[in-house]
């Protein structure tokens, strides 16, 4: 038996004890759910932003998918858009590339001045400008 054949088994194994305790496997259950839960909604979070926001996306619903076969079907679907999506974006001219990411720089920036990212880091080199302030977290009154 090969190691991977091994590893295989004991994951089975593994699972098949969980199952036979009703109390265990929704315990079980239940944590996938909110690991999964938790690391999907912050890949959606990140999509905007510079890094591996969909990749952590996919992961999100890749643990999900091991205990909810809904979750599955969304794994599939997600991947297939994603593929159309990039495959589109390489097939298009250099302008609709760059409103793309100017797209999502004004996401970014939009997000940092709401979030106060600006007045922070003027604040840090004593700029003081009513702009920079965030609407929802820059009032000092």
């Amino acid at each position: 038996m090969t190691a991977e054949q091994r590893e295989e088994t004991e994951g089975a194994e593994h699972r098949h004890w969980f199952r036979r305790n009703p109390a265990l496997n929704m315990t079980y259950r239940i944590g996938v759910g909110v690991v999964g839960g938790l690391v999907l909604v912050a890949g959606v979070v990140m999509i905007p932003y510079p890094g591996p926001g969909w990749l952590v996306v996919f992961a999100g619903l890749a643990i999900l998918a091991t205990e909810f076969e809904w979750a599955g079907r969304v794994l599939r679907f997600a991947k297939r858009y994603y593929d159309g999506w990039v495959a589109w974006l390489k097939r298009q001219n250099v302008v609709v590339k760059a409103l793309v990411l100017a797209a999502t720089g004004l996401v970014v920036a939009l997000t940092c001045w709401l979030l106060g990212a600006f007045a922070l880091v003027g604040g840090w080199f004593g700029l003081d400008w009513a702009w920079l302030h965030s609407p929802i977290f820059g009032s000092r009154g």
